[in-house]
């Protein structure tokens, strides 16, 4: 409850009392109310003089503008009434027309009475309570801010908020917000919602400088940069014009700043009229160019932390490419064939189109095309027509002749004009093995897929890939050119036509046949109407086995024709191995024969050296094996040879095998044998084509293994007509 002031001891009393109070007093009288005292407060707020002219007068002269803002009737009532009345936070214009200033008051009149009770006139008492109220909206828009950054919205929306608040707490106010671009030279737009667009289209982007506007400046100075007049002053001469358009005429900006000291950008307040620093608006730049930061930071720490994961996703993506790209070239062991998958690898990942080039003999060859799949067919095919120039000309002639990549943003010649794609540049990358330059991998950049940084780093080191694959690949195909010609050149290229007899023979290398293995087979014309026939193996593989193989294939040839009886030619290259001068292992194991025809059908003679059993095959389906064993060649000097001889009639036939046959083994491990080879001429029974005989050993031996050929495999057959 208010209580009446009792003021007959004098006004003067009373001012005293709140002479040097923040409260605001004034002391009126009579039904005029007329301003008998009022404390430095009072004279303050209402924005006059204390001079002593205003005493005595009506507070209507001396308040104007209080007349038409209902205070008047509130005085009247309280001094008719004679009670208190109280109010917070009300609303009060203060000052002359054109520069009131709006103040909030938490006030209560009082009425003053003397000794008797009666009401003599009011005591006016109150808080200036602009600044707390201020304080408080302040507060809760700050908050509304703050929640925002805190749930990650957009630095758009934050800072679009930020610039709202700031206009809807100061009214007079157009604020923005510029940030600095990643070059820090230049502050581009964040947001400006009250601007004109045109406005903020001419200032993204605006340079940082000692005379670049108020924001440009403060961004210069780190410091805040105030301009009352926008018209005269000569930070704006640049874009005076341009703020006279917006109907701009003060600003100041304030540079926002990181806890270390980093500039993030700046924040402005425009204001349509000239006019200085005021406190109240300071306040709220200070209060929002904080949040503005810790805005910034938060989106500046959540983009590098994106930039980091894209980065990490990046990089696993990258590398599962080109894992991929490695295992996929290993997996194919031939080439070119390697190169046309690298190419089809490289599309559409790197690109809608790849090419690979290689030099051969002096020329370039295209090995390998690779087209997106929407590409129609002939596009492959107009390219793979294609013959680059090797001239220095041609962007694959200067990488072939440099071995560097090069990047060229001009589009191709030729047949990519017909491709239907919008080229705007091509990289060509080397092929690059031990140093030499052999060919070149090329890729165009369409509107639709750029090569950028990442993709031209990619095809890097896929080029890499695809030179090591390439080199690797064609030094084994080189091999096993070179082992296949080696091996030819120790086999009969065809067999004799033996009177009386079809001969038919096999010869399969272990693996890819990359290395010259000892088994061989022979025919060859005896004097007298008789022929030899000879199949071994020599021990171990590679260069030495085949200058054994030769030695043992030369040396049958040789004395064969001047030697009596099998096992004297069997005992020569006994002695031929043994007085090889190489001191190597030569072991062998031989079987030879020597037939002839006669009315019977095929005389045979034979002896085997350590060799598999022959298989004999009777015309009614019996399955022997007749000659006896003997010691393999190369180990001592008298091997045990024994002759054995018999003849082949009419539907007989004669199957010989090396080891590899035997030995072939299926998925459990298990071996052929020697019975599972008897089984497999047994099931020839009444098959007199000798080819379909070797089938039919070939096929039981695939069909066991599952064709997979772990040592080499030769086999020699004959049937007697």
């Amino acid at each position: 409850m208010s209580t009446p002031v009792d003021d007959t001891d004098g006004t003067d009393l009373l001012a005293g009392m709140f002479a040097r109070a923040p409260v605001i007093f004034a002391a009126l009288s009579g039904p005029d109310h007329l301003l008998e005292g009022a404390n430095e407060a009072f004279f303050q707020a209402v924005g006059v003089g204390r001079g002593a002219e205003l005493l005595g007068r009506p507070v209507a002269q001396a308040v104007p503008e209080l007349v038409h803002q209902g205070l008047l009737e509130l005085l009247d009532a309280t001094y008719r009434d004679g009670e208190p009345f109280v109010e917070q936070g009300a609303p009060v214009l203060l000052g002359p027309a054109g520069r009131a200033r709006q103040r909030y008051f938490d006030f209560s009149f009082e009425p003053r009475r003397d000794r008797a009770g009666r009401v003599r006139g009011v005591a006016f008492l109150a808080v200036d309570v602009t600044r707390p109220r201020a304080a408080r909206r302040l507060a809760a828009e700050q908050q509304v801010l703050l929640e925002q950054i805190a749930r990650d919205a957009p630095l758009s929306e934050v800072l679009d908020g930020m610039c709202r608040a700031i206009e809807k707490l100061s009214p007079k106010v157009l604020s923005s917000v510029l940030l600095l671009d990643e070059t820090g030279a230049r502050l581009v737009h964040g947001a400006a919602p009250s601007l004109p667009g045109f406005f903020n289209e001419a200032v993204d982007g605006s340079e940082i400088g000692p005379r670049e506007g108020s924001c440009g400046t403060a961004a210069y100075r780190r410091e805040m940069v105030v301009v009352s007049d926008i018209a005269v002053d000569p930070l704006w001469a640049d874009y005076r014009d341009l703020a006279r358009r917006a109907g701009l005429a003060a600003c100041w900006s304030y540079p926002i700043t990181a806890g270390t000291g980093e500039l993030l950008g700046t924040f402005a307040m425009y204001y349509r009229t000239p006019r200085a620093l005021n406190e109240d608006d300071l306040d709220l730049s200070i209060v929002f160019t904080r949040t503005a930061a810790l805005a910034i930071e938060r989106h500046r720490t959540e983009q590098a932390r994106r930039r980091a994961h894209e980065s990490e996703q990046a990089l696993s993506s990258d590398l599962a490419f080109l894992l991929d790209s490695s295992t996929a070239v290993s997996e194919e062991a031939h080439y070119p064939q390697n190169m046309q998958r690298m190419a089809r690898i490289a599309v559409p990942a790197l690109g809608p189109v790849c090419v690979i080039d290689v030099l051969e003999e002096g020329r370039i060859r295209r090995v390998a095309v690779g087209v997106a799949p929407e590409l129609p067919r002939r596009a492959g095919e107009l390219l793979a027509a294609e013959t680059p120039a090797r001239s220095g000309a041609s962007l694959v002639g200067r990488v072939l002749a440099t071995g560097a990549s090069e990047v060229s943003r001009t589009a191709p010649s030729g047949p990519w004009q017909d491709l239907g794609l919008r080229i705007t540049g091509q990289a060509c990358f080397p092929l690059t093995a031990r140093g030499h330059t052999f060919g070149t991998l090329t890729l165009v950049a369409t509107e639709e897929q750029p090569l950028d940084a990442r993709a031209i780093a990619l095809a890097e080191e896929l080029a890499r890939i695809a030179a090591a694959g390439a080199e690797t690949t064609r030094q084994y195909d080189q091999r096993a050119r070179l082992a296949h010609d080696l091996q030819a050149g120790l086999l009969l290229a065809a067999l004799p036509v033996v009177p009386g007899a079809q001969l038919a023979a096999s010869y399969r290398p272990a693996g890819e046949g990359l290395e010259i293995g000892g088994d061989f087979y022979d025919v060859f014309p005896l004097p007298g109407d008789w022929w030899g026939l000879s199949i071994g193996d020599v021990c171990g593989r590679g260069a030495y086995a085949a200058t054994t193989t030769a030695l043992v294939r030369n040396t049958v040839r040789a004395v064969a024709p001047l030697l009596p009886t099998p096992g004297a030619v069997a005992q020569a290259v006994n002695e031929a191995l043994l007085g090889r001068e190489d001191n190597g292992e030569s072991f062998v194991t031989m079987i030879y024969a020597e037939l002839r025809r006669t009315r019977e059908g095929i005389a045979v003679s034979m002896v085997r050296a350590g060799h598999p059993p022959p298989v004999v095959r009777r015309a009614d389906g019996v399955v022997v094996s007749p000659s006896p064993a003997g010691q393999l060649l190369g180990v001592s000097a008298d091997p045990e040879l024994l002759l054995d001889s018999f003849t082949l009639a009419g539907g007989d036939s004669l199957v010989l095998v090396t080891d590899g046959i035997l030995e072939a083994r299926d998925p459990a491990g298990n071996f052929f044998a020697e019975e599972r080879l008897a089984a497999a001429v047994r099931s020839t029974t009444g098959i007199s084509d000798v080819h379909r005989i070797l089938d039919a050993v070939t096929g039981a031996v695939d069909a066991f293994t599952g064709g997979v050929t772990d040592d080499d495999q030769a086999v020699l057959a004959l049937v007697a007509d």
